[in-house]
């Protein structure tokens, strides 16, 4: 785990102009720097990045973060190798807190495994355009495919020459250890010597999402060959199959633009469609799909698109997995390309354009494809359409979040209508299957409490639906004080008290009331005493992801990145230049206003439940509240408020 220390020594030194720039082509306007938003597509910059704060906003999607963020958003890496890819551009050595001789040496076997497979790398491609055998062989293989250079290169596709052992004598002339070759597959051990493994065959690296060799893909070249067309990496501390999508790292920004990932089988599939401009795909490697595979593609998008050969082979093959990918929230399409072709293929003939197109026009949804290919299967007999309308209920289960009731109900009525049975038969059997799961999953809980975990879900979205997402003037007046705290808590005021124990006090009176405020002013106060120094451009970089988009949150800009509170919150500007001190000043006057006004409406609603005595001292509580409306707002100096 990464020290505090150095955390902070990367974020002290984060330029995010610098690392914005390295994605995004910025121009200077005013304080702040424009460009072309790289999450989605637009023709007018809109994307805006304020060095001041250290943020940047798009206006035209709504995305918005820090440096950090932003490495995680696009380049999809999680918090630490953010930090890690900062850490290597800035040259700040990582220390790490204390971890176990287990540990060490699973870090050390990895580290090793990615020095091999990076050095293999090296040495395929070398082989692919520096030799003869390269041009001869694996070039003329590659250029009868239709494979251009360029793509050749930018997948770093290589060649192992059909040589015994040339990759195995490179690796232990450089000194690599031996005790690894065989975790890696690149050479194996034959009557004591070393042997590669891949000989006279095409290779595909395998990267991860940060780029780094995992493993590789090994195709064959000799028609006669009779070993397997494919072999591939086994599975070893870096190289997880099931966690793995071929392509995933060069895909994920395109994915993310076009808000859709093209799933295929096949590395040459994911190459061909690259080199014809259609880059958001990643490639499932044969297998059947995985949970991770599919969480991995959730990363980047919720719609999944899956385009597979035609034949029955391929149509089995999409099948495979749909329980899982809608358990997981996605949007499943299918795509079949037609006349025996595979999308290597199909793009190849028609070219990028007509794909395209077809892809669009072809597009069949996943659900309803699988029960169309089942019902034809099925025919008159009344038993299998009784598993069958089972096996759909079962299946429309797994769609079991909230947000997806209405595509449910759209699905429920689809195939009812398609299966020819009662829509609300159908239903029930749903629900059913949604019951089943929980009390199978809360085995040691009683039937009644796992009931009250799983209400029917039509409740449960109505009770979803009836959440309040506008942020109403209280709450507005709450994130405006915390914002004031942290950028100018650490001020002086005039009577030599921090601006920060100002507020404190005031908030001791009339506290704060979200919780999320409530939990970002004791995080400000704890780093405080610990000797920190908390202010927005700090708290942004906190290890806890909620207080960062919280911190975020609070300085977002409205528009061009000025923060327009006064006028989101009603409150009259009374002089042009205005101190943090007046700022403050008049903020905790308004937000007091509130307050009062808040508990004025709480005691009347009181009095008009209750009489006599008690409704008598609430009407003098109700004088003593008034008394102090007025007097706020004589020193306000205008009623704002209706």
């Amino acid at each position: 785990m990464i020290t505090p220390q150095t955390i902070q020594q990367i974020t002290s030194r984060i330029d995010i102009i610098d690392v914005v720039g390295e994605f995004v082509k910025l121009k200077k306007r005013g304080t702040n720097y424009l460009g072309n938003c790289p999450f989605h597509n637009e023709k007018s910059p809109s994307f805006t990045v304020s060095p001041a704060k250290e943020i940047y906003k798009c206006f035209g999607c709504g995305k918005s973060g820090n440096t950090i963020t932003f490495l995680m958003e696009h380049e999809k890496y999680s918090y630490v190798e953010a930090l890690r890819w900062l850490a290597a551009r800035y040259n700040i050595e990582i220390e790490e807190t204390e971890t176990s001789p287990a540990q060490k040496i699973a870090q050390q076997t990895a580290d090793s495994l990615y020095a091999i497979n990076h050095f293999a790398m090296d040495f395929f491609t070398k082989q692919y355009w520096d030799t003869e055998a390269g041009a001869t062989i694996a070039q003329s293989y590659m250029q009868h495919r239709g494979f251009l250079r360029p793509i050749v290169e930018k997948f770093k596709i290589g060649y192992n020459p059909s040589d015994r052992d040339s990759l195995a004598k490179a690796l232990i002339q450089n000194q690599f250890n031996p005790e690894l070759f065989a975790r890696t597959g690149l050479v194996v051990e034959r009557n004591g010597e070393w042997q590669d493994n891949y000989r006279d065959r095409i290779i595909f690296p395998i990267h991860n999402t940060t780029g780094k060799i995992i493993g590789f893909g090994a195709r064959q070249i000799a028609k006669n060959d009779r070993s397997p067309k494919y072999i591939n990496t086994p599975e070893n501390e870096i190289y997880v199959k099931s966690r793995i999508l071929y392509g995933s790292y060069f895909a994920r920004t395109a994915i993310d633009k076009a808000n859709e990932c093209l799933l295929v089988e096949g590395y040459t599939d994911v190459v061909s469609l690259h080199q014809a401009g259609i880059e958001n795909v990643v490639a499932s490697g044969g297998t059947s799909l995985t949970i991770d595979q599919l969480r991995l593609v959730k990363k980047y998008t919720q719609n999944l698109t899956i385009i597979y050969d035609g034949d029955a082979a391929g149509v089995k093959a999409a099948l495979r997995g749909l329980d899982m990918a809608l358990e997981e929230g996605l949007n499943v399409q299918l795509v079949l390309i037609p006349d025996n072709e595979d999308p290597d293929s199909y793009v190849n003939k028609v070219g990028a354009d007509a794909f395209r197109d077809f892809v669009q026009s072809a597009k069949k949804d996943f659900i309803l494809f699988q029960l169309e290919v089942q019902l034809k299967e099925v025919g008159n007999d009344l038993n299998k359409k009784n598993s069958l309308v089972n096996q759909m209920a079962e299946t429309l289960s797994k769609i079991n979040k909230a947000e997806d009731f209405t595509k449910l109900q759209e699905y429920v009525r689809k195939c009812a209508d398609i299966l020819r049975i009662d829509e609300t038969g159908l239903t029930q059997l749903v629900n059913k299957f949604k019951r089943d799961k929980i009390v199978k999953e809360e085995k040691k809980m009683a039937y009644d409490e796992a009931a009250i975990l799983m209400p029917s879900f039509q409740n449960e979205t109505q009770e979803l639906n009836n959440i309040d997402l506008v942020l109403d003037k209280d709450l507005l007046h709450e994130k405006n004080l915390v914002r004031l705290l942290i950028e100018y808590g650490n001020e002086l005021l005039e009577d030599g008290r921090l601006a920060s124990t100002w507020i404190a006090e005031e908030l001791e009176s009339f506290p704060l009331d979200n919780p999320d405020m409530i939990q970002l002013v004791k995080v400000y106060f704890e780093w405080q005493s610990e000797g920190k120094m908390p202010n927005n451009k700090t708290l942004q970089y906190h290890v806890d992801p909620q207080i960062q988009q919280l911190v975020m949150g609070l300085f977002e800009p409205e528009h061009e990145l000025s923060l327009r509170w006064n006028e989101k919150l009603g409150i009259k500007k009374i002089v042009a230049d205005v101190t943090f001190h007046h700022d403050i000043e008049v903020s905790l006057l308004y937000y007091k206003l509130r307050k009062i006004k808040k508990m004025i409406r709480q005691n009347q609603d009181d009095m008009e439940k209750i009489s006599g005595e008690e409704q008598i001292q609430l009407l003098h509580i109700h004088k003593h509240l008034k008394d102090a409306e007025r007097e706020l707002t004589q020193i306000i100096g205008t009623v704002i408020f209706k």
